[in-house]
């Protein structure tokens, strides 16, 4: 049943105003009760999904896309804000090391371990070959499941004013991870599009093509940065709104000219993120005027919306859910030792070596939008469904219990208070 007034149909500006609403209740109600308030903001997503909520209409999530965009640009940002080399440089290897473990480990064990249960657990219609199905779909997946979502360890680190060496090797290895995501899943389609469709795989197009869309969103994100460090730096008189504007216009212009030349837009904006938080002398004022004005808004409207993308109908079925509980076993499987031969490689502290991983269970995000991407190719067809239920599965799930994790593992670090 849809609701209708006056005017005709509840329109999008209406549904998004309830969406602000239920959201901004939902988040107050779960930080009253001391728990993260991106988990009411979630809740709020679930509640309005056009598959429970009659009157919110079917496309709407297809509306928004520009709103979410604009939200992950701003997300993006205040992720590459963390990765301050001077905090780097005191923490040395160990961001590095476990970075590349974590991130990696868990690639190959979600991969390894999908390529020996997928057989026997999951039906896949039409599935051809073992090399032309499960290995593509272990792939995938394995690929979807090295990042870690840094928005949600964001989130509950501002909300409880969490400092400390687990707070930063946190923040870091969840930004950089996500670089090394997009490079995994860079190089795992193409495998994974030329298994399918049995097409010769060419190391250019396997290698060269995405190291070049690697290397150019960096270019891109570091000449942006540095464009908007020269005006920002002579903007120190003026307003923090005038300063607001002026960002909002440079990741609006970062993110469209990624997509204009087909490089990642989410790294592009990150990387000018590194660039402002390092070498901008005005980098207090803009990020603190970051977390004042639009935290808030930006993370209600990202986490809401992604709550309302969840097909419950997709997720009925025996497979998705078979796929969806081994791919959260096999990831926070990864996470752990990633991080333990990562940590103790780099003979970082006791307190990262026992509590960094738990802040790497969140996940979603850039992930979904990875998974969306390739459901759009027509090489993905019969597994393109399986693929994004269980992304966006296990995002709903690990949103859920990575703010948990995230504020139990600074706890026990001693990095906020109970």
């Amino acid at each position: 049943m849809e609701i209708h007034f006056q005017g005709g149909k509840m329109n999008s500006y209406l549904i998004i105003g309830i969406v602000i609403f239920v959201g901004f209740v939902l988040g107050q109600e779960f930080r009253k009760r001391n728990l993260p308030k991106i988990i009411g903001y979630l809740l709020a997503g679930i509640l309005l999904n056009p598959n429970i909520c009659s009157f919110v209409p079917k496309d709407i999530t297809g509306r928004t896309d520009v709103i979410e965009n604009i939200a992950i640009a701003f997300i993006s940002f205040a992720i590459g804000g963390t990765m301050v080399f001077s905090e780097i440089k005191k923490l040395g290897k160990g961001i590095l090391y476990i970075t590349l473990f974590e991130a990696e480990v868990t690639f190959l064990v979600i991969t390894f371990g999908f390529l020996a249960t997928l057989p026997f657990v999951a039906h896949i219609p039409q599935a051809t070959t073992w090399v032309a199905t499960f290995l593509p779909v272990s792939l995938l997946l394995g690929c979807f499941g090295s990042p870690t979502d840094p928005s949600v360890a964001l989130a509950v680190t501002h909300q409880y004013s969490a400092k400390g060496d687990v707070t930063s090797t946190m923040l870091n290895v969840a930004g950089f991870d996500d670089i090394l995501g997009i490079i995994n899943f860079s190089v795992a389609i193409v495998i994974a599009k030329n298994l399918i469709s049995h097409e010769t795989l060419s190391v250019f197009s396997a290698l060269v093509v995405p190291f070049f869309v690697i290397i150019g969103s960096i270019v891109l994100g570091t000449a942006m940065g540095f464009v908007f460090n020269n005006i920002s730096e002579r903007l120190e008189s003026q307003s923090e709104g005038v300063l607001f504007v002026l960002l909002l216009s440079f990741l609006t212009l970062c993110w469209g000219l990624a997509n204009f030349i087909h490089v990642e837009e989410i790294l592009s904006i990150m990387t000018m993120g590194i660039i402002v938080t390092n070498f901008n002398s005005e980098k207090q004022r803009v990020f603190q005027m970051l977390e004042r004005y639009s935290e808030e808004l930006i993370m209600l409207l990202f986490f809401t919306l992604s709550g309302m993308h969840l097909d419950f109908k997709v997720m009925a079925t025996a497979t998705a859910v078979i796929l969806l509980v081994f791919f959260i076993i096999y990831r926070i499987l990864g996470k752990f030792i990633g991080t333990f031969i990562g940590a103790n490689l780099a003979r970082s502290s006791v307190k990262v070596k026992k509590y960094t991983a738990s802040g790497l269970i969140p996940f979603g995000g850039i992930v979904i939008g990875l998974a969306l991407i390739m459901q759009q190719d027509p090489a993905f067809g019969k597994i393109g469904s399986f693929m994004v239920s269980t992304v966006i599965g296990a995002s709903v799930v690990n949103e859920f219990i990575g703010p948990f994790f995230v504020k139990k593992s600074l706890i026990s670090a001693k990095e906020i208070s109970e």
